[in-house]
């Protein structure tokens, strides 16, 4: 914490505005006059009783925080081996991880796919459909901390260069929002999830441009079908660029 040393310093008595300026880190450093400013007049006993109560509370929380990432760390040591797997995938840190791990477990074969493992955790929009027109969806209510976690690791995605997830999440996102990115990449991370878990291997990155090329493909396979079932034979070259 940038501000740490000159919370202590008032704390101790400094009440020089010039001594606690000379005292910012960080972004601070760029703001002393500032600090000057909203430090003048209030540097009395009453806030230096209050600053020494807060700072000792959060020296506990800290202490207890501490205490509970040594016991989370015990619980996960038979669990490395697949956290060390999910760690491979962009936007999935440690702590993201052990969140999914805590909520899924790691043996698959308790959900009968990908896509039912998705429904469950409600990264599956729903279906909502009239008269032949497709109507906003929004995603069925499922396990809200392992949702929560997969959406904050897709932003993290979203901000990798050069991979799959983060193409797919500002290829949504230009057209839908970048709320409905952020769902539609956590159910490919929680998917991607599924199948490493399942067959006990690292993500393999497909790359940015993986989406445009298997649609090009796609397109390719679909129009060269169309020809031949009009009695045309076609054969197919690449131009070089």
């Amino acid at each position: 914490m940038s501000s740490r040393s000159i919370l202590e310093a008032i704390i101790n008595g400094e009440d020089d505005l010039e001594n606690l300026a000379d005292l910012a880190q960080g972004k601070l450093k760029n703001k002393k006059e500032d600090l000057k400013r909203a430090l003048k007049g209030l540097i009395n006993d009453h806030l230096r009783m209050m600053l020494e109560i807060q700072l000792r509370h959060i020296d506990y929380l800290d202490e207890e925080i501490k205490r509970l990432d040594e016991e989370i760390r015990k619980r996960m040591l038979p669990f490395e081996e697949d956290l060390a797997l999910l760690d491979t995938i962009p936007g999935v840190g440690r702590r993201t991880g052990e969140q999914i791990v805590a909520e899924i477990g790691t043996n698959m074969d308790q959900f009968p796919s990908a896509a039912h493992l998705c429904s469950w955790a409600g990264l599956c929009p729903g279906q909502n459909e009239s008269a032949g027109k497709q109507k906003s969806a929004t995603t069925r209510k499922g396990n809200k901390k392992l949702r929560s976690a997969l959406i904050e690791a897709a932003r993290a995605a979203s901000r990798a260069k050069d991979t799959y997830l983060s193409s797919q999440y500002h290829r949504i996102a230009a057209r839908r929002g970048s709320n409905r990115a952020a769902v539609a990449v956590a159910h490919s991370i929680l998917t991607i999830v599924y199948h490493i878990l399942k067959r006990k291997q690292p993500y393999i990155e497909l790359g940015p441009n993986y989406y445009e090329e298997k649609r090009r493909n796609m397109v390719i396979r679909q129009s060269l079908k169309k020809l031949e079932s009009l009695g045309l034979k076609v054969t197919v070259e690449t131009v070089a660029s």
